[in-house]
């Protein structure tokens, strides 16, 4: 009977918990918006600079869009719409209603017990039927270097808006000092809420350090894996009213409205397909480089570029891996990125869920529909001269309740890692017999 009453109390106070979250999401509905041609793709695209609505997924000829509004700009919404005869439906009445059941779904499987022990005895992977914070993941990788020295070593690449520490993992079986051995480097959450690209490098890290099963890609190459590229934005999105933040958390001169989108800040083409409004989502800062965040990764890939032979940013939604240039543009070696990202794509495609798209796989302006600069890739590429650059764009969870978008549901977390880790592999293998 205790523990009867004991599961009463839980519930009780989660469910009061969750009910005291986003109250600033309540009433926006999620809309799915059908364009015609390419007139329509730019105007629906470019909403973000005229009103405050937040475009999830991109529309174009062929693929449908998603963009999120507010209640107070529903009636203005429909009205531009129908005012350019662009076709939408509502997908979600009420997008607060879906981050309740998020919260508590998550909230449940973080109730459960950690394993703190594995088959190597030193240390276990973190489980990935849940989601982490950021000093959780942080506290990991310090753990992660504790336990295999002689595999991993936890590095610095600088100090977030917030004063944050962007750590990341460096694992090698020569600690780095083989300058014969190509690095691949792979990071997450540039994009502060795609929450489920977080497991894709936390798998990488347990199948690289602590239940090693592929061996050669350990001896053919190093590794850099940076889980959390943007630890303010990330952490203010676990915050009441803060789940789908994006941007970093800049505080913006002569505007109410806060953060640049970090993945239009680099070097590359810089402002000329972005926003310079910065209560938009791809707002692009006051100039390159004006975000610590930015500067950050810029100085590893700068510390190792000329060992870099693979840079994968990962991103959600969308099941692609999207190739520069942002601006249209193809880069010179463009057969061998789609060939490359073929590979990835066929991989990932043979252990994915039968409910998911197969990947597209191509270059970002002719997936997408639109162009974009100031990108992480591009840079990486072009800034950086490293020849095999992608941003991979992970399934959106669609099932259960009509999830869509960015929310995640356990079942899915260590799916994620899974194929995304299986198109990794088969890039790694692929540019090794270039």
């Amino acid at each position: 009977m205790a523990n009867f009453y004991k599961s009463i109390f839980v519930f009780c106070a989660t469910f009061y918990v969750v009910c005291a979250r986003h109250e600033a999401y309540d009433g926006h509905a999620l809309y799915e918006v059908v364009v015609k041609n390419e007139e329509q793709a730019l105007f629906v695209n470019g909403l973000m600079d005229a009103i405050p609505v937040d475009v999830f997924s991109y529309a174009n000829i062929e693929r449908a869009g998603e963009i999120l509004v507010p209640k107070e700009q529903k009636n203005e919404f429909e009205a531009m719409l129908t005012a350019k005869d662009i076709k939408y439906s509502i997908l979600t009445e009420n997008i607060k209603e879906q981050l309740d059941w998020e919260d508590m779904i998550l909230a449940e499987a973080k109730s459960k017990p950690l394993n703190t022990t594995s088959r190597s005895s030193r240390l276990a992977p973190l489980p990935l039927d849940r989601t982490y914070t950021f000093q959780e993941v942080d506290n990991y990788l310090v753990r992660v270097a504790n336990a295999f020295p002689n595999r991993a070593t936890v590095a610095s690449a600088g100090r977030s808006l917030e004063g944050r520490d962007t750590k990341y993992l460096k694992i090698s079986t020569t600690n780095f000092q083989d300058r014969r051995k190509p690095i691949i480097y792979v990071q997450s959450l540039l994009h502060a809420r795609e929450w489920v690209t977080l497991p894709a490098t936390l798998y990488a890290i347990e199948k690289l350090v602590i239940d090693v099963t592929d061996n050669d890609l350990l001896r053919d190459f190093d590794w850099i894996i940076m889980p959390i590229a943007n630890p303010d934005g990330f952490e203010w999105s676990h915050t009441r009213n803060g789940r789908f933040w994006r941007k970093n958390r800049r505080t913006n001169r002569g505007s109410t409205c806060r953060g640049v989108d970090l993945n239009r800040n680099f070097d590359v083409a810089w402002g000329t397909a972005s926003s310079r409004n910065p209560c938009a989502e791809d707002f692009h800062g006051t100039g390159a480089f004006s975000e610590p965040e930015s500067v950050n990764i810029r100085r590893v890939l700068s510390a190792y570029a000329d060992r870099i032979d693979m840079f994968i940013d990962i991103h959600s939604f969308g099941s692609m891996i999207l190739f520069g240039r942002g601006t249209g543009e193809l880069a010179p070696n463009a057969l061998t990125l789609n060939y490359v990202g073929v590979q990835m794509a066929q991989a990932i495609d043979r252990v994915k869920w039968p409910t998911k798209p197969n990947y597209t796989v191509g270059n970002i302006v002719h997936v997408l529909g639109m162009r974009a600069s100031g990108g992480l890739s591009d840079y990486a590429q072009i800034g950086q001269g490293i020849p095999i650059s992608y941003a991979y764009e992970l399934p959106a969870y669609r099932g259960r309740r009509d999830i869509n978008g960015f929310l995640v549901e356990p079942a899915f977390i260590r799916q994620a890692g899974v194929e995304t880790w299986e198109g990794i592999k088969a890039g790694a293998r692929t540019i090794r017999n270039l």
